[in-house]
Order: C-alpha cells, then sequence, then structure tokens
C-alpha cells in the first residue's frame, strides 16, 4: 500500500472546529500516560485503503454470497456488486460474523498505557458486549421511513431493505442479515513509536495507529486464523483509538485482500465524540455491505472525492450533525447509528428506495445526486 495512494482513497469531513490539543494525557486503563503535545489536527474521516491483491488469486471454496446488479443515469449504466441475494429472489442471506478485540499497547517514559475493547463502561456492560448488544447484530427496533415499514430487524438490513424497497415490497423475503458474532482471541499491539501514541482527540485521551502498519497486523491475524473464511465478516474493534495516515482521526476502515473482505471500527466511550460507541461499526458494515471488494468504482462523476470514484455509502453523511448518526434505543442503551445513503444518490431511480429517498433516515439534509453531503 501508497500512502498517497491511500490518502487519495481517503474521505474526509471537516468539523466546525479543529481540535489541537496541547493536554497532558490522563491515564490509560493499565499505567499512566505520557504528557505530550498533540501536533495532529483532528478531523474526523473514515477510509478506504485500495485492495492489495496477489497476482494469482484461487478462487474460495465458501465465497461471501454476492449479487450484481446496475442501474442507469444520465445515459450511462452503472453496474454495482453486493453482499446477499438479488432482492427480486425474495430470499434471506445470514453472514457468519466474528468480532475481533483489539488491545493496543503503548510504552511511554512514564509507564504503559492499554487501549483494550475489554473495558467496563458505565453501564456495567464491557466494549465487546456493548457491541454485540447493538442494533447492528440484535433486532428489537421497527424501522419505519416515511410511513413504510422496513420491519423489525437489524440496522443494516433495514437499511438495504429501504434501499432496493421498489424491488423488496413486492418480495418481501429478502433480508440481509448478520450472524450472532463469535468473539475471536484478542489481538494485543504493542504499537512501535514509530507508528503511533498517545494523544488527546476530540477531548478524549486515545492511542494513535499507523493505518498501513495496523492494517498489516490485520492481514496476519486473518491469515494466521483458519476459521475466518471468506464467506465471513470478520470485525476487527479498538476502544478509544483512531487510526491515521498523515493525520488523525480515522474512525474506521474495510478492506479486501483478494479473498477476504474485513473491517475495523473504533469504540470512542465519550458521548458526542467522533466514532461514538458503535456508529463507526453502522458506517463499516454498511459500506461493506453495498461494496464488500472495493470494486465499485463505476459511479457517476460527480461522486468522485478526492479524486476517486467508489460506491461509499457512509461517506457522504459523516460532514452532518453528530457525525451523521441518530440516535436508537435498544437493551437501555442509547446507540448512535450513522445515516447511509441510498442507491438513488448515485443516480439510481427515485423509485428505487423507500419513499424515493436518497437516504436511510429520509434525507434530513436536503442532498442531491452526487452532492457530497457535509
Amino acid at each position: 500500500m501508497h500512502s498517497k495512494e491511500n490518502s487519495d482513497r481517503m474521505k474526509a469531513r471537516l468539523t466546525v472546529l479543529s481540535l489541537m490539543a496541547a493536554l497532558a494525557v490522563v491515564a490509560g486503563i493499565t499505567g499512566a500516560a505520557l504528557a505530550q503535545e498533540d501536533t495532529m489536527q483532528a478531523r474526523p474521516m473514515y477510509a478506504h485503503l485500495k485492495p492489495s491483491l496477489p497476482a494469482k488469486i484461487q478462487p474460495p471454496v465458501t465465497p461471501l454470497p454476492l449479487w450484481r446488479g446496475s442501474y442507469v443515469y444520465s445515459g450511462h449504466t452503472y453496474a454495482y456488486t453486493m453482499v446477499g441475494t438479488a432482492p427480486s429472489k425474495g430470499t434471506s442471506t445470514t453472514v457468519p460474523t466474528f468480532i475481533i478485540p483489539v488491545t493496543l499497547v503503548y510504552v511511554t517514559s512514564t509507564g504503559t498505557v492499554t487501549f483494550t475493547p475489554t473495558h467496563k463502561l458505565s453501564n456495567g456492560q464491557t466494549v465487546l458486549q456493548n457491541t454485540i448488544a447493538s442494533p447492528i447484530f440484535k433486532s428489537g427496533i421497527t424501522f419505519m421511513r416515511g410511513g413504510t415499514d422496513l420491519g423489525d430487524t437489524q440496522y443494516i438490513d433495514a437499511f438495504q431493505r429501504g434501499n432496493f424497497w421498489g424491488t423488496v415490497s413486492k418480495h418481501t423475503g429478502y433480508h440481509l442479515l448478520l450472524g450472532a458474532p463469535k468473539v475471536l482471541p484478542t489481538l494485543t499491539l504493542t504499537v512501535p513509536k514509530i507508528d503511533g501514541k498517545v494523544a488527546r482527540e476530540f477531548g478524549v485521551s486515545v492511542g494513535l495507529a499507523d493505518i498501513n502498519y495496523f492494517d498489516a497486523q490485520l492481514q496476519a491475524y486473518i491469515a494466521a486464523h483458519s476459521q475466518i473464511v471468506p464467506n465471513s465478516l470478520p470485525v476487527f474493534v479498538t476502544y478509544n483509538a483512531y487510526l491515521t495516515q498523515g493525520g488523525c482521526c480515522i474512525g474506521g476502515y474495510h478492506n479486501f485482500n483478494g479473498t477476504q473482505a474485513y473491517a475495523h471500527f473504533t469504540y470512542i466511550g465519550k458521548v458526542g465524540a467522533f466514532a461514538q460507541d458503535v456508529s463507526a461499526l453502522s458506517h463499516e458494515v454498511g459500506e461493506w455491505a453495498d461494496d464488500p471488494q472495493g470494486a465499485n468504482t463505476n459511479v457517476p462523476a460527480l461522486c468522485g472525492i478526492t479524486g476517486s470514484q467508489i460506491l461509499e455509502v457512509g461517506d457522504p453523511e459523516e460532514g452532518f450533525a453528530n457525525y451523521g448518526a441518530f440516535a436508537y434505543t435498544l437493551g437501555g442503551f442509547t446507540y448512535n447509528l450513522q445515516d447511509l445513503t441510498y442507491l438513488p444518490y448515485f443516480g439510481a431511480p427515485s423509485s428505487t428506495s423507500a419513499n424515493g429517498s436518497m437516504t436511510f433516515q429520509g434525507n434530513p439534509f436536503g442532498l442531491t445526486v452526487c452532492s457530497d453531503g457535509g
């Protein structure tokens, strides 16, 4: 992976104020942090790494189920590949899911600082428990949009049903579901000083890690765990951490190594901060569902961002209030789930989606085709 290439493919949204912190870093989970000046400009963003494909790829024995479709905009046909089965078939797909906790360790001159998803939150649950109990994996919320009942289901399933409601309304058996997550052994990384540090971003003491260093560790983990197979979705989770690439702060990304699609998100424990609770997870799983291989680059030119064109359904929304997220309560906890754009945002006919909307949340911000959100 090349830094410039990855930067070109990264979508960033600026906050109203950039945060330049010169504050002492508070203690981590296990030890005292090194007080240091934060020299990175904090801006909320997500990344899309260009898939690093091997020269020869053997077709997987258990491939991820995919379907292909297309639409016409301004006289040009745009094709795409998405996870699951075609909505017109009216069938349900459940993708096996793994969650991999990633613990980040930083050795400073005053002690060791650790950021781990096993951290217990104020509701008595750990970050992992809260994640698994979220609407990303659990039903329990009936998603109504403009009088359209998208179902009592998982968040991404409701999004995708609404995305293709023009078809799903006649083939109601269509679903795209995530299986009950299986937690795999923790990946513990002692982050080299050249690749990261402890800092303060968005008012939170966080661990920072270079995305290229980090992604190499995830790919090595996947290669070492045979239970992770292509028809599954491995999700790596960090707590109170951001990834960096020249600047901060990346809340998550999804990638494809030629056979395996996977995702990372960070769970920030501070209310109101960028990537709070599972907002970054909702972003990345939504984008994985609609572009699992990072190959849906055939989109209208107007949708190009920083020189790239790709069907990224979360990026146009993250620049709005609360970083495009909306509050949902399930199991007594209020989650913030990011809005996601429907296919009409990329030029598909309005008859494609529920109520002709451009977004899952009903297009409250007045988007137009490829208007690029905030």
